[in-house]
């Protein structure tokens, strides 16, 4: 294995590069833009010691002959702070004019900090006074901050994404009293169920290799070197799971170790997820997501929804917006890949919400006008506003049933002489790719469809013999929906083993006079991806009973988006995700990351459809 380090200036214009696309992508303004902002502050680098004598490398900005006490933003990072001053171009332009005190900090073991890395460092014992973790070293960063920084007004609040937004949240476990107001954008909740590394016990293969070399064959930024260019070919030749250590990692990397050893949602796992206290929410939260987040969309939700159980002060806030992983930090936001939106979203939210919210809690300025859940309805393209989310009211569950000869409909399945089930043939040795060939490597210096491949035309699998589809006549009328979706799949399979990918998919019509090459665009607006051996616990791995049929009830998330009329709505059913998602052996294995090449087998998977076994998409519809 050959790595090279990525440039760290570099790096941080790209916003810590986990959260961003490629550098042109990131930076819209001028590097004159960024340098007439920037010189309005005063920079000092400092080393900060925490309680057991670690020291944790800090940069501050203090705006010039500043007038007043300015309360301070803090960013906590794992990718490194010397270029941070890149983040004035676009992220924090806004609080940048507006006048705060801005830090920076690098966490322990990485870049210019002491101490040793671990990756999502689990909470302390609070019963050890020199236990640590990311919440102490938050608190005494806090607390430094305060004593050393003349001319602060004694407010501090924090924002990131992505892992930054997951070092936000954990300030929220013991708050330091200064600590106002925070932003989690992006961040992960839990990297089982749902974010980063696993989604419902399937392992997300390709970004979780490719990140645990990211971050720790070095203690700064380095990236897998493939020698191909085409991932997709990479991943099918490295063969079964026990090849990486046993050809490349050689079991030094932590992380991968951590994959391996811990394959089911044990305590590891757990101790790791977001868990809010029983106690009463006391810092005000703006939660921040995007519906095409490729990362972490999951975590962003369950914090709200966890925050939400103790909030009686309504202190807790959501926004989410259309965009990719942290795209509201970049540029205006006005398209996604093909897709436009026709405004400039990012720059909205950056202007309208983030700013006004910081300001209001951290300077006491205006009136917090904003509703507790704001959010960008896609296919009208319009914010809406809503007291809760999901919403409350005017909503009504529907469900659009799978039908014989490839047709979905709000109608269930009556008898039928037809065949009941539709079926294909599942080999792990020719998987579905989950985006168009060819796979660049996620971390590509010279850009990667890692970013956008959510919103792909699903059209590149339509013809495939393993890929099933459902679809709906023309729509005669808009059709809104408002809140949780969630797949119920009536399924069979040969194996003792196996994954079901579920996309619900906007079809645009053939004629599109506003954009024609959009005609017949089939935009994915929700997914999800279940193991078959966690039908009953992710806890407690089973083997599936070969051509017994379960129901395989999967969560699709939550949104808030409108089919209109003219549109179709579709459904696709694959058992591969390919290298997004590892292959799944098909046969059981007590653990597929110590499976051999040989208990990779084919399978005949059958979708059902039929009034005993009624397949089908649960949408909450907005009622008119």
């Amino acid at each position: 294995m050959t790595s090279h380090t990525m440039n760290l200036e570099n790096i941080w214009i790209r916003l810590l590069i986990v959260w961003l696309a490629s550098v042109g992508a990131s930076v819209a303004r001028t590097q004159s833009d960024q340098d007439t902002l920037i010189e309005r502050f005063s920079r000092a680098d400092t080393m900060v010691t925490m309680r057991d004598g670690v020291r944790l490398h800090l940069i501050v900005y203090e705006p010039k002959n500043s007038q007043e006490r300015l309360p301070i933003i803090l960013l906590r990072t794992p990718y490194g702070i010397d270029g941070s001053a890149g983040l004035f171009r676009i992220y924090l332009r806004e609080l940048g004019e507006e006048g705060y005190i801005f830090a920076f900090e690098d966490i322990r073991g990485r870049f210019k900090s002491e101490g040793k890395f671990v990756m999502q460092r689990q909470t302390r014992d609070h019963g050890d006074p020199k236990s640590v973790d990311e919440s102490s070293d938050t608190y005494d960063t806090i607390e430094w901050l305060l004593k050393n920084v003349a001319n602060n007004n004694g407010r501090v609040g924090m924002l990131g994404i992505s892992y930054d937004g997951w070092l936000t949240v954990q300030a929220l476990y013991d708050p330091h009293p200064a600590l106002k107001c925070v932003s989690p954008q992006a961040s992960p909740a839990d990297m089982y169920l749902g974010d980063d590394f696993h989604h419902n016990g399937a392992f997300r293969l390709s970004y979780g290799f490719e990140y645990a070399a990211l971050m720790e064959i070095s203690d700064t930024n380095y990236h897998f070197r493939f020698d191909r260019y085409d991932t997709y070919d990479w991943y099918l030749s490295l063969g079964a799971l026990s090849n990486v250590n046993a050809q490349y990692f050689h079991s030094k990397l932590p992380t991968w170790n951590d994959f391996v050893n811990h394959p089911d949602d044990d305590s590891f796992w757990q101790r790791q997820a977001f868990q809010p206290s029983t106690r009463k929410m006391t810092v005000p939260t703006l939660s921040v997501a995007g519906w095409w987040d490729q990362e972490d969309f999951y975590g962003p939700l369950k914090i709200y929804e966890g925050l939400e159980k103790m909030d009686s002060s309504h202190l807790n806030y959501l926004v989410v917006g259309p965009w990719n992983h942290g795209g509201w930090a970049r540029r205006t936001g006005d398209s996604l890949g093909s897709i436009d939106f026709e405004s400039s979203t990012s720059k909205y939210f950056r202007e309208n919400i983030q700013a006004p919210w910081f300001s209001y809690f951290l300077k006491g300025n205006g009136t917090l006008s904003l509703r507790e859940a704001t959010l960008f309805q896609t296919g009208t393209n319009r914010w809406e506003s809503y007291d809760a989310w999901p919403p409350q009211e005017r909503i009504i569950n529907r469900n659009l049933y799978f039908q014989p000869d490839g047709k979905l409909a709000f109608e269930e399945p009556s008898a039928s002489k037809k065949r009941s089930f539709d079926e294909y043939i599942s080999d792990p040795a020719h998987p579905v790719p989950y985006r168009p060939r060819p796979i660049e490597p996620t971390y590509n210096p010279g850009g990667s469809g890692w970013y956008t491949w959510l919103v792909k035309d699903q059209r590149f699998v339509q013809d495939r013999p393993d890929v099933l589809s459902f679809e709906t006549d023309t729509l005669g009328q808009d059709i809104a929906i408002a809140g949780d979706i969630v797949a119920h799949l009536f399924a069979s399979t040969t194996g003792a083993d196996c994954d079901w990918i579920v996309k619900l998919i906007d079809v645009y019509p053939e004629d599109y006079p506003r954009s024609p090459k959009m005609g017949g665009y089939e935009l994915m607006i929700a997914d999800e991806v279940v193991r078959a051996r966690y039908l009953k616990s992710f806890q407690k791995p089973e083997p599936i009973i070969p051509g017994q049929v379960n129901e395989y009830v999967i969560d699709l998330h939550t949104n808030d988006h409108a089919f209109m009329k003219g549109h179709r709505i579709m459904v696709q059913v694959q058992s591969t995700w390919f290298p997004l998602i590892d292959r799944n052996p098909q046969t059981f294995v007590g653990n597929i990351f110590e499976a051999k090449d040989s208990d990779y087998r084919v399978a005949t998977q059958r979708v059902y459809h039929s009034k005993r076994y009624p397949s089908h998409i649960a949408l909450p519809v907005v009622i008119k």
